[in-house]
Parts: structure tokens; sequence; C-alpha cells
């Protein structure tokens, strides 16, 4: 079979169970993500279920890669997050639109054997960067192929995402980076190439559950949830800026890209929280939460890194607010404060502030 990389909309081969090729999967918690509450998912788990009643629905407003949200996969659930690439993985994760697992599964295995040889956005822009030529050209041509295939009808809304979702998680495990894209590596050898795993949803997701890519400030004004977790940015560390390049591929919209760590315009991305609007914006948010309780995670970085680091919003403030909510407690655990690797920072803790809301 010529496995050769073809803009056509053909079908793709049909395997018989016996001769489907070997595949591997993966998991919600597979990515790299500033700030993931993955490890502490027992901890969050545990003051909501000790402290609070009747919990049928969490927004997570601040969703991130969702791994929070995922944790009550049971109930009817909202997510929220103004990076469009982390609103591609809830729609694939959490959505509740069927979707041919089948289907999926022959789409990654295709693309993970074509041989792609193009210049196409992505290697005229980030070849030997973040990502090899070749790969960048692999890239390039998947995801255009999977908005072909959208556009031709040969996949549905999710099916879309879930591939998307593929796809960068595949760029996230072999990217030349600490992390983020804030800047690549140079001088390295490109060793690992590009290889998709299938996403495994949960296969009945609450056909109430929605996901949301707006402002949080805006969405909590038309939402109720019985329960709110909020997980706002902590510092001056804007999540467009580490996560341009991902948020560029997942809204494929190929614009101009400038400077060393080939950025593109996020002006409209950037986020009060990270500024020192950021009291201000957060107490504006919680006089608007419509919920029985509101969970909010903060870390006790106050004074503790650099100027980058510092938590932007104070205890002080913190406990004003949301005091004026409602009855207030707060529970900790001790945790690993991410860093540039320069400094050693000791005594952290993640602070999760429960306030059941009168």
């Amino acid at each position: 079979m010529d496995m050769t990389a073809s803009r056509i909309c053909d079908p793709l081969p049909i395997y018989n169970t016996v001769d489907i090729p070997v595949y591997k999967t993966t998991k919600i918690n597979n990515r790299r993500y500033l700030g993931n509450k993955y490890k502490l998912l027992p901890f969050i788990e545990r003051v909501v279920n000790e402290n609070t009643k009747n919990i049928n629905s969490v927004a997570d407003i601040f969703a991130g890669t969702g791994a929070v949200a995922s944790a009550f996969i049971d109930k009817k659930i909202i997510t929220n997050d103004t990076l469009y690439s982390n609103y591609i993985c809830h729609i694939a994760w959490f959505s509740s639109q069927s979707y041919s697992r089948e289907k999926i599964v022959r789409y990654v295995i295709y693309y993970n054997s074509i041989s792609v040889d193009e210049e196409n956005y992505m290697t005229e822009n980030f070849a030997d960067t973040y990502f090899s030529k070749k790969d960048c050209s692999k890239i390039g041509f998947i995801r255009q192929n999977i908005e072909d295939e959208f556009a031709a009808g040969n996949i549905n809304e999710r099916e879309r995402d879930i591939l998307i979702t593929s796809l960068l998680y595949a760029m996230d495990k072999i990217a030349k980076t600490c992390g983020h894209y804030d800047a690549y590596r140079k001088g390295v050898i490109f060793d690992k190439p590009l290889e998709l795993y299938v996403p495994i949803p949960q296969e009945c997701n609450n056909t109430d559950n929605k996901c949301y890519n707006i402002d949080a400030n805006e969405l909590v004004k038309s939402i109720y949830a019985d329960l709110v977790y909020i997980d706002p940015p902590y510092n001056s560390r804007q999540y467009c800026d580490a996560y341009h390049l991902i948020e560029n591929v997942a809204r494929w919209e190929k614009p101009v890209v400038k400077g060393v760590a080939k950025k593109m315009d996020r002006s409209q991305l950037k986020s009060d929280y990270c500024t020192q609007k950021a009291t201000e914006t957060f107490e504006n948010l919680i006089a608007n939460v419509n919920a029985k309780y509101i969970l909010l995670s903060y870390n006790n970085m106050a004074k503790k890194g650099n100027d980058r680091s510092n938590a932007k919003i104070s205890d002080e403030d913190i406990y004003r607010i949301l005091e004026q909510k409602g009855k207030l407690t707060v529970f900790s655990e001790d945790y690993k404060a991410f860093t540039t690797g320069k400094s050693s920072i000791d005594n952290n803790k993640e602070r999760l502030f429960l306030c059941k809301c009168r």
C-alpha cells in the first residue's frame, strides 16, 4: 500500500479486527502543562467528598487540561478555558456527542504510517526549532487533513477534536522545550519522531455537559453549578505565551509569527489574572458566581520565588473576598513548585479554599 500523504478525502483503509495494526492509547493526564493539578486530584476529591453535600454538577472555569473536571466525570460537567487548544481537548474528553472509535483508530494509524515531505505553514515557520523540519511537514499535513476531512463531512465535530487532541498530545511529547514554548532548545538532536496515540474518552458522558471558550468572568454570569472550581493563573506567566505554538496549531488560522520563539499575536488572549488587575478581577468573579460551593485552588507562593513567579492575589484579599460570599474553610497540602531550575523553594503548599455560599 502506498502510504505517501495525499490531500484527497478518500475513504481510509478498512481493517478486519484480526488484521488491525497495533496502536497506542492516551489518557487526559498525558500532557505537560504548567499548574496541572492531576497529582493533586486525591486531595481535591477528599476535600469535596468530606466537606460538601449533594454535588450533582461541577464547573471548572479555568480548566486547563481538564484534569480536575475528569475527577467528576460521574456528574454534569461544565468546562471553560480561554485557550482554544484546551477547549478542543475538553470537547474530546467531555462532550456527549457520539463518535466512532474505530474511525479514530484508522485515522491515527494512517497518520502514523504516512511519509510526508512537503512545504507548508509549519515548515515555513517552525522547521528545526521546537520540531525537526520533517516533523513540521507531517504536523502541517495532518492538521490540514483533519480540517479537510471535517469540511468533507467524513468526521463530526467531536471526531475532529479528538484527532486534533491526539496531534497536540503527540507534539507535546517530542517538542524540544522545557515543558512550554517560551523558547526552544538549540543544538539538539531530533531523535523522537511524531507518533499519535488514540485518546480514550469516557464512553457515555453526561448529556448535559457543556464546554466553553470564553472569559471566566463573563461565563459565571450565565451558569449555575453546585460546585464551582476556580484555578486561575497565579502569577505574571501568561498561558498564551507558554503555549502559543499549541494554540496556533489548534486554531489553524496560520498567522504571522515573530521573534526567536516564533510567537503569534496573543494580545486578545492575555489574562488580567496575570497583572495588577488580578485582585479586582477576582473580586468581580466571586461576586457573580452562582453556586452552593466555591473551591479555589491557590498556592502560597506569595513572595517566595522571583517576581514572575510570585502570586498576584494576596492571602488577605482571598480571605476578604471569599468570606464576603459565605463560610470559608482552608485546607493545605505540600507540593513541588514550578521553577526555572535556578532556585529551590521550600515549604510550598497547595491550598484549597472552600466557600459554602450564602
